[in-house]
């Protein structure tokens, strides 16, 4: 007895549609500030989920808020103590608020652990303070040593 097997033709489903408006003050927010307080809620519950951290980080830098980014960079470099990129931001942050000790310290630092990235250094905005120093000659001479 032999078979056919024919193939039905699913007919599309229908969603009804759903219009609602979220009220509350929180789903107001836009961009940045919508991102800030979304992560913070959620290290809020997990303090040290490492990548709601970094974005949380980078957010306080896009909104000014400076301060509350170096405690972030902060925690990272507890949390992530050879990464390279963690120390980089760490070095922008404090750059930010004009402390170019400490921001000489974590870029050399974040150099030492293996960020490269001579165009990125000599480019970012943040870093812009730094770039008066004769330090910062000599640490763009150091990572042309490593390539």
């Amino acid at each position: 007895m032999k078979t056919e097997s024919k193939k039905r033709a699913l007919s599309p489903i229908k969603l009804p549609k759903y219009n609602f408006t979220l009220r509350a003050p929180e789903f107001q927010r836009e961009g940045e500030e919508f991102i800030v307080w979304f992560f913070e809620g959620i290290i809020e519950k997990v303090p040290d989920y490492v990548e709601c951290l970094m974005y949380l980080g980078n957010a306080y830098t896009e909104t000014g808020r400076y301060e509350k980014g170096l405690l972030i960079d902060l925690k990272l470099c507890r949390l992530r103590k050879d990464d390279p990129f963690v120390h980089y931001n760490l070095a922008c942050s404090y750059a930010l608020l004009k402390n170019t000790e400490e921001a000489f310290i974590a870029l050399e630092k974040a150099i030492d652990l293996g960020y490269n990235d001579i165009y990125y250094i000599k480019n970012d905005k943040d870093l812009a303070v730094l770039r008066k120093d004769l330090r910062y000659k000599n640490l763009l001479k150091k990572i042309s040593k490593k390539a």
